[in-house]
């Protein structure tokens, strides 16, 4: 056996006990061990006096002990250790909390560095439970301490000791599967030396350069990933609709289509009816992609029509029960003039209707169905199912949408996303689909003013609030967090400014759904105020936003989860609290729920952050009104890494299983051009990846893509 796929129970000092705690972490074995990489890291190495540090930050200085350590007992049995240290600048006091060992840890005269927020309690400077290392001038300490995740019984400590006793020898084992080639012209470092510097970095560049050769072999392997599925997409095996005509549908419509989705529905049209020159009709695998009320619903009921004209049934999912009888009354209004029958199926729909809608699915009779995760049920089946259709796909997992999709394989497949994308990136994230975007809006969108304001305007904004819903308009406020915490910011994490996120140390005060909510209605009596956020049960949520919809509600209170929301025409004011934490794209979203009827609308970003890139976002906010203008600005501020991260508006993870821990990290647009230009040119020179230089790659990817090729959809 490989060296470095022996167990971790062969490192000095890992028993059975320690074996577990790490196994709990996924950890067996040391290959991965010295792939169970840093979350973060603290950046300690920068040192400053205790009178030119800042308050409520993180921050190292270096002290000395000047006094003994006091243990005192206080309620609850709860033990406060004090002493105080200082450096040339002036003297602080350090608190622990339930330590009572540090008595034994600092002497008198010894010299530490500290790492830890200062504030001042009780007219004097004080460091609470701050992390500590021993400073001795002629032994340097990092400039850079790794954070992470950890379990009951490991601590970072033991991670790093465990890490550093076996990976100079494990690195020096590893193959790289990266060909020589491609990383000297891309200009990486090796391997080795970024598993080296991931851990424990040297200094700020070697960081930067381990971390975009680990983000570069990420988006390369998700990059030949997507192409090798590509490539293995089933032709000639789908059901051909009939040839037909959309003017029956078309007539009824009280609007003209846009150009963009007469394209759009051209492109359904050829890949579902037009048969290649061997007389056949490969399965449509198609996502249309368009801002918010741009018309892709239309879009997807002419790909329905055509369904049903040529005897075949569709389907169409959505995230969520209020939108999905949004969908179903829209469309049936339609269907109903065209003899077309169309049912809903709600989790909350009642035993006896869900008896009544499965039958008629089984015997035909239902011609389209629409519906929520319900739809997935074993229960459902269907006689004759020709199309299905996802709705704000990015909300679904790849198993529930594959679900779907097997209730007939052979079904063509839509998939709608309401995120404008960068073109680059939309090839990337559905290179093994076909894209249709609609860019022109619809006649008689009118455009939403937008303002960027700071707390000083908090007065007038709230006068502005109650004028808006005096004129019988209604207003969303967004909110970035549900309920308050303690201190939402006890930990901020350093990356290099190459490879962070830009705005993750901006550590304005979040505003949260639940507290705004009730003091709003303090401020504005006689003004009906509600909130709204995602942990609350389906019911619950449905029930409000059913209330704002039909009026009852003036003014909802809500965290991003009325992104995805329903149409309410009468909504004229959307402001988004904390904007600097919201992506472009997102704030252009939430933007979108507004504008919809006949009033005049405005949207209102609040935020008192000053730096040039947050202002420099908000400007653009104000300014340009296109989503892919903006989501290309977005992309352009904060990189192509963003669009991976967990707080994205976009959401990666959904293919194939991938989970990008690097590339969430790296803003080198470039880089991120180049790594998908090599997977391309990869597979394509080598589909199967069978060369000797691409072994290494294709150990990489595993059976996931090559021999199951079908877990990406």
């Amino acid at each position: 056996m490989n060296y470095i796929e022996t167990s971790v129970k062969n490192i000095k000092d890992v028993g059975e006990s320690r074996a577990k705690q790490l196994a709990k972490l996924g950890i067996l074995t040391l290959e991965d061990l010295i792939y169970f990489f840093p979350r973060a890291y603290e950046k300690r190495g920068d040192v400053h006096l205790l009178r030119n540090s800042p308050l409520d930050s993180p921050c190292s200085t270096i002290l000395t002990v000047g006094t003994s350590v006091k243990n005192s007992r206080i309620r609850n049995n709860l033990t406060i250790s004090k002493f105080r240290a200082f450096d040339e600048s002036g003297a602080v006091e350090i608190v622990f909390f339930n330590s009572p060992f540090v008595k034994d840890v600092f002497s008198v005269g010894a010299s530490f560095r500290f790492y830890g927020k200062l504030i001042y309690s009780k007219k004097q400077l004080q460091m609470i439970s701050p992390k500590y290392e021993p400073f001795v001038e002629s032994k340097p300490l990092p400039d850079f301490v790794p954070i992470y995740h950890l379990t009951e019984g490991l601590s970072s400590k033991i991670m790093d000791k465990l890490i550093l006793s076996v990976i100079d020898e494990a690195v020096s084992r590893i193959s790289d599967p990266l060909p020589e080639h491609i990383r000297v012209a891309a200009e990486l470092p090796s391997l080795s030396y970024a598993i080296t510097n991931a851990h424990f970095p040297k200094d700020e560049e070697a960081l930067s350069k381990s971390l975009s050769r680990l983000a570069f072999d990420e988006m390369l392997l998700f990059g030949l990933a997507i192409s090798i599925q590509s490539r293995h997409k089933k032709k000639g095996d789908g059901i051909p609709f009939s040839p037909c005509s959309l003017k029956p549908l078309t007539d009824i419509l009280p609007y003209e289509l846009t150009g963009d989705q007469k394209k759009a529905i051209n492109d359904i049209y050829r890949d579902t009816v037009i048969k290649d020159k061997n007389g056949k009709v490969s399965p449509m695998a198609r996502i249309l992609v368009g801002d918010v009320g741009s018309g892709k619903t239309i879009c997807a009921v002419a790909a329905m029509y055509i369904a049903v004209k040529s005897g075949y049934q569709s389907a169409l999912m959505v995230p969520t029960e209020i939108l999905a009888r949004q969908h179903y009354d829209d469309i049936k209004k339609l269907f109903d003039k065209l003899g077309i029958t169309v049912d809903l199926l709600l989790g909350s729909t009642s035993q006896k209707e869900k008896k009544r809608i499965y039958s008629s699915l089984i015997t035909g009779e239902t011609n389209v169905i629409i519906g929520t995760h319900a739809l997935i049920s074993d229960k459902v089946e269907f006689s004759n199912l020709g199309l299905v259709i996802t709705d704000e796909q990015h909300r679904f997992g790849v198993a529930q949408r594959s679900r779907l999709k097997k209730k007939s394989e052979i079904a063509h497949m839509l998939v709608m996303s309401a995120t404008p994308i960068p073109r680059t990136l939309a090839l990337t994230m559905y290179g093994d689909l076909d894209i249709s975007r609609i860019v022109e809006m619809p006649r008689g969108r009118m455009r939403v003013d937008t303002f960027a304001v700071d707390e000083s305007y908090r007065d007038r904004l709230n006068d502005f609030i109650k004028k808006q819903v005096a004129l019988g308009g209604q207003c969303y406020i967004v909110c970035p967090s549900i309920e308050a915490k303690e201190d939402d910011d006890s930990e901020v994490y350093y990356m290099p400014e190459s490879v962070s996120n830009p705005f993750a140390n901006d550590k304005m005060p979040l505003k949260n759904a639940v507290e705004y909510a009730e003091n709003l209605k303090q401020k504005l009596p006689g003004v009906r105020i509600d909130y709204l956020h995602g942990k609350m049960k389906p019911a619950e949520k449905d029930d409000i936003m059913s209330k704002f919809s039909s009026g009852e509600i003036d003014v909802l209170v809500s965290t991003t989860v009325i992104e995805v929301g329903i149409n309410v025409p009468n909504a004229s004011l959307m402001v988004v609290e904390n904007a600097e934490r919201f992506g472009l794209s997102q704030l252009h979203q939430l933007r979108g729920r507004v504008g919809r009827g006949q009033r005049k609308s405005y949207c209102v970003l609040v935020s008192d952050l000053k730096t040039e890139k947050a202002q420099a976002r908000l400007n653009i906010m104000k300014t340009t009104y296109d989503g892919y203008e903006i989501a290309d600005k977005d992309l352009a501020l904060r990189g192509p890494g963003d669009f991976f991260s967990a707080n994205s508006d976009v959401n990666f993870r959904q293919s194939g299983g991938f989970e990008f821990k690097f590339a969430k990290l790296c803003d080198d647009k470039d880089l991120f051009t180049k790594a998908f230009e090599y997977a391309k040119a990869i597979s394509a020179s080598d589909p199967e990846l069978m060369l000797d230089e691409h072994l290494g790659l294709r150990k990489k990817l595993g059976d996931l893509i090559i021999q199951n090729s079908d877990n990406i959809s």
